[in-house]
Parts: structure tokens; sequence; C-alpha cells
């Protein structure tokens, strides 16, 4: 009896055993979704925790009801972690939330030929061997005017591989102040470098002329290259070489140059009272012999990287083995030709969503930061504001737009941020000025009514 009467005394005696919480209604809808294995973990991984605490405090919870509680916060966690989630932070081109989002047609191209077989490497008229980076060359020739081209699963891989297939164990000659840092760490010479190439830096930070580029010329030189500088900007006594110049120094002395256009737009910005970036048409205009772009930023397009150029120079990158390794897939190429043919029958404003936030009215952004607005309540205000595109363009230039601006306290602004990060779909918003601001340019259209029902959930829970 008085062993009895201790064991009842003992924190630990009072743990729920392992069996009673798996046999519990809410462990069972878990187990049901993720498996008998991994929810036994999981409990076990609770259950030692609340031992060890129980040590230190005896003021721990330890209920069935918690413990549950717990175990399904956990077991949220083991869901697929790459998921949707509503961008209302005014970056257009959001790198951290997946760039570009796709046009409907995009999606359901991608999603058709994954459902099956197709004919990603397979002539059907022949009945023999196809090549899958035939689907957009076409297309690809009538938008820019290149006489071929090929396309990678990123803009880098396809930096990395054009230089190790025309320039490795030779130098090429690059301006200094385009060799830059962008997101992540990522050091545009390091790519490069990496090709085998060896780079000639040439001119300085702010001001690169077309003599540079031909003092920098030696017997071992096999291009020149000019680099986007991505989100890097300099103002003030600069200059910076014309393409066509470069392309005069470049044929003057019968070597290729390259141009890195980073973004790759297929629309002129200045209508959008934007400043313009780089035309994959111009580019091929003015010379270049190749041009890369990215296809998941002004493209609008899953991720990629378009080289097109000079057929000589594309088949030689065609058969260079890294182009294997860095080949994209079936859902990528039919995701790149849906978005391409939005160019194509002249509808990407109309179509693809960075464009339609890009070109988005004042006034229709005023209506829809007026109802986030109500949707929370009276600590918030529609004000202006500034979007940008993001992704590495356009880099100090913002669009005009309308914010819901939440004024509460620092510490419960973070609290809401978390709260709208922890929604059923993630809200994701920016802090900036003491206030908690909701961009309505980068959240879809058909993702109001989840921001507004949100909003409401949470302000309730903060007030």
């Amino acid at each position: 009896m008085h062993t009895k009467h201790q064991d009842s005394k003992n924190p630990l005696s009072r743990i729920p055993s392992t069996s009673k919480i798996l046999e519990s209604e809410r462990a069972k809808v878990l187990i049901e979704k993720q498996g008998q294995g991994s929810i036994s973990e999981l409990v076990r991984s609770i259950l030692q925790t609340l031992r060890a605490d129980i040590g230190t405090t005896e003021s721990t919870d330890i209920s069935l009801d918690t413990i549950l509680t717990t175990l399904e916060a956990k077991a949220k966690r083991l869901d697929d972690t790459l998921r949707p989630v509503i961008n209302a932070t005014g970056v257009i081109l959001h790198t951290n939330l997946g760039r570009a989002p796709l046009s409907q047609e995009t999606q359901t191209a991608m999603t058709n030929v994954t459902n099956g077989y197709s004919n990603l490497e397979y002539d059907v008229t022949s009945g023999s061997r196809g090549s899958r980076f035939g689907h957009l060359q076409s297309i690809i020739q009538r938008l820019t005017g290149a006489e071929d081209s090929i396309v990678l699963n990123n803009n880098a891989g396809a930096i990395l591989t054009t230089l190790a297939a025309i320039c490795k164990d030779g130098e090429v000659v690059v301006s200094r102040g385009q060799l830059v840092e962008i997101g992540g760490g990522f050091r545009v010479p390091d790519v490069m470098n990496q090709s085998g190439a060896q780079l000639k830096e040439v001119g300085t930070t702010n001001r690169t002329r077309a003599t540079d580029y031909e003092n920098g010329i030696t017997d071992k030189t096999k291009a020149l290259m000019r680099v986007h500088p991505s989100n890097f900007l300099i103002s003030g006594f600069t200059e910076e070489t014309p393409l066509r110049e470069i392309v005069k120094v470049g044929h003057e002395h019968n070597l290729p140059v390259i141009d890195d256009i980073g973004s790759g737009a297929l629309l002129d910005l200045r209508a959008y009272g934007l400043e313009p970036e780089p035309l994959l048409s111009d580019c091929i205009n003015d010379g270049a012999d190749l041009v890369l772009a990215s296809g998941d930023k002004l493209i609008g397009g899953p991720q990629a990287g378009l080289i097109i150029g000079k057929s000589s120079l594309i088949n030689v990158i065609r058969t260079h083995p890294l182009t294997r390794a860095l080949r994209p897939d079936k859902a990528t190429i039919a995701g790149i030709a849906a978005t391409l043919q939005h160019y194509a029958k002249g509808e990407a404003v109309e179509k693809i969503p960075i464009w339609q936030m890009i070109s988005l009215d004042e006034s229709v952004l005023q209506e829809r930061a007026q109802l986030f607005t109500q949707a929370w309540g009276t600590t918030a205000q529609v004000i202006a504001g500034e979007s940008t595109v993001g992704g590495g363009s356009l880099p100090g230039q913002t669009l005009p737009t309308r914010l819901c601006a939440i004024s509460l306290p620092q510490k419960t602004l973070e609290l809401v941020s978390k709260e709208l990060r922890a929604s059923e779909l993630p809200i994701i918003s920016k802090i900036q000025d003491g206030v908690l601001q909701l961009d309505p340019r980068t959240v879809l259209v058909d993702q109001d009514m989840q921001v507004v029902n949100t909003l409401k959930k949470v302000s309730r829970s903060v007030k």
C-alpha cells in the first residue's frame, strides 16, 4: 500500500501510455494519413520530452488533450514541406516564393504531358528518335529571330554549359562591374570559373568602354561576354559599353559575343512606366552570337535557362556532356512552350500572371486593398506604397500600389505575421515602417477571399 501511494504521487505515472494515445480517435486520424510507424515514433519522442521536462519542473502539462495537440502539430510537419502560399509582399518575382506563378494554360500543358507518355524524344511522323530540344525551336525563332536554340534547367546551368562548351581552357573577357554576387550567396564568377574558362576582367567597377574589351583580348581569348548585373545597381559616374560596340570588337577579332541578359524580357516594360530590360530579340538584332535568359523571370514560365543564337555555336553546346546533365524534363518543356504561345498569340499581358500584376490599374489595387482593410477592422487603413518586380530584374525601380496597412504594437504585429503564415494557406506579408503591409498586386485575384477570411479570423484572435 505504501508503494502504491508513492507511485500515485509520481508525476511520471500520470503520463498517458503510448497505446492509450495511439488508440484515441484523434491519433487514428493521423495514423490513417501518415502511417502507424511515423505517428508511433512521434508519440515516443513527445513522451520522452515530457519525461525529461517533468524532471525539471512539475508544472509540465501532461494531459492527453495537450499531448494530442502537440502530436497533431508535429504530424502536420510530416506533410509535404513544399506547398502553395499567398504572396502579399509586393515583390512580383519573389525568388524565395518560387518566382513566376504560371498561367492556367501553362499549368494545364504541364499536367497533360505528365499524365502519361509523350513524344518527348520521338518523332511520330517518321517513327524514329527525336530531340526534346526541337519542341521549342520554332516558337523561339519566331519570337526572337534567333537561328537556333536550346533550353536547359536554369540560367546558371545555361551559363556554365555555354562557357564549358565554347570557352574551356581559354579566356572570356568580362567587365569588372558585372561580376557580382546575387541572392543566396550566388556569385557569378564562381559559376563561370566552374566551366573551365578563365575570366579576364576589364574596365573598372563603374566604367567599362569598348577599348577595355579590345585591350583585354589575347591569343587565349575565346569569347567576349556581357553579364546582367541582376539586383546590383551602380549610379552616378558610370559608363557601360552598348552591346553593339562589344559585338563590333568581338567580330573584328573573330570572337563570339555571349550576352547573359538574366531576366529575358519579351515585352517592353516602358509601357508600364518602368525602364526597359534587354529584349531577347533586340540582343539578337544587335549581333550577339549567343543570348542567355531565365524562363521563370520576365518570361513568366517555369524555371529554365534559354540559350539562343547562332546554329554553329548552339550545335557545339547541344553535344556537350553538361547539356545532358542539365537538360529539362518534359513538364518544363511543355510549360515553356505554353508560356511562349501567349506571346505568339499577343495575349501575354492578359494571360501570364506576372504581366497581369505589372499592368494592374491603381484603381483596382485600391479596391482590393480596401477589401483587405475592411476584413481586418479599425486598426487597418489603405495607404500608398511601392511594388517591385524582383528576381534580379529592374533594380531600384518600383510600381505605385495600394497597401492594406495594419497598425499595432511591434510584438503584436510579429504575432499577426506569424498567424498569417500559420494559416491553412500561408499568407506572406511584410512589416515595414512600423506597420504590417499586404500588397494586393502580388495576390492572385482568386485568392482575395482567402485573404479576407484569414484576416477576419486572425483579427479576432489578437483582439
